[in-house]
């Protein structure tokens, strides 16, 4: 038998990887992956935020979403020292790496209207966040984060739930429940772009085949509509899917995936895309992906030269 079949029947017996020794080169190579993607998306969560912090309309609120940006970048912080002891230099991952490359969702390269929009962002990817990192944290084989996770795990659901509660104040006045509305109306989709391709378009996973998560992206997609929808429908506001009782299963009303018109932030639901499309969408990147890697990275280039010109 292989060390790579070797080690997947050991991870799915119940196997807890610890060590760099542990693990193969699949697994070794699946496991920077997941958790690049992870740190760059709780790392480029911040700045969107930042955008409409100042319209806090309290204290309270204001304080609580300074409280949320920390746990980002806390959360941040995690997947990056864990990539430091695979052998990732993460000073260059940080700071070198061009804004086209980090692997954060394409929703995040987008500046936020109003402060609404701020708490459906919590209430609709925060919730993506819990629902990915909750299937980790039941389901990994690798021990560190695992650990890492319960931390992690009760921050996302404080986010969300904050999310809720600003949303819920939201559809108190007319104007407001406009904002909350047509939020969703660009952000409900995107939460479901967060999960992946659909499971008939990958041949096969190793973050599957070696325990890094426990469900398919389909599986979480369901998971997460079987809050996001509920919970949206009991507050009044629509969103382009529904329970089916005779499939057993959330589906949407509107063509998944389907072209987004970027300028104006509205889906083309007449327009139906591929994943390929949807993919190449991501790669080109989203309107703010530039100025928002800038403000991870300005403070470390400016160092940098402060120290270039202490030298000459």
């Amino acid at each position: 038998m292989s060390e790579t079949n070797v080690l997947m029947e050991k991870v799915q017996d119940g196997f807890v990887v610890e060590r760099n020794e542990d693990m193969n080169e699949e697994y070794q190579r699946a496991l920077k992956q997941t958790l690049t993607i992870v740190g760059d998306t709780e790392l480029l969560s911040v700045p969107p935020l930042l955008t409409v912090y100042n319209e806090a309309p309290n204290l309270n609120y204001k304080i609580t979403a300074l409280a949320v940006m920390q746990d980002e970048i806390g959360h941040a912080h995690i997947a990056y020292r864990l990539l430091e002891e695979l052998g990732v230099d993460t000073d260059e991952l940080l700071y070198d790496r061009p804004a086209n490359r980090w692997k954060n969702p394409y929703a995040f390269d987008f500046k936020l209207n109003n402060w609404i929009e701020l708490g459906v962002f919590n209430g609709l990817f925060d919730r993506a966040g819990y629902t990915l990192l909750g299937d980790a944290y039941e389901s990994t084989s690798y021990g560190p984060w695992k650990r890492a996770l319960v931390k992690v795990d009760k921050e996302e659901l404080f986010h969300l739930r904050n999310g809720e509660i600003i949303m819920k104040a939201g559809m108190k006045k007319p104007e407001t429940a406009k904002q909350v509305q047509e939020a969703v109306d660009w952000m409900f989709l995107m939460g479901l772009e967060f999960f992946g391709v659909a499971d008939n378009l990958k041949s096969r996973s190793a973050q599957l085949d070696y325990r890094l998560k426990g469900h398919t992206n389909d599986e979480l997609r369901q998971k997460w509509m079987s809050t996001a929808v509920p919970f949206c429908e009991s507050i009044g506001v629509d969103v382009p899917a529904h329970y089916d009782e005779e499939q057993g299963k959330y589906v949407l009303d509107v063509p998944f995936p389907c072209k987004f018109d970027v300028e104006n932030r509205k889906w083309l639901t007449d327009q139906p895309d591929t994943w390929d499309g949807v993919i190449e969408r991501f790669k080109e990147r989203g309107p703010e992906n530039e100025e928002f890697v800038h403000c991870i990275q300005k403070g470390a280039k400016e160092m940098e030269a402060m120290r270039q010109e202490e030298v000459s």
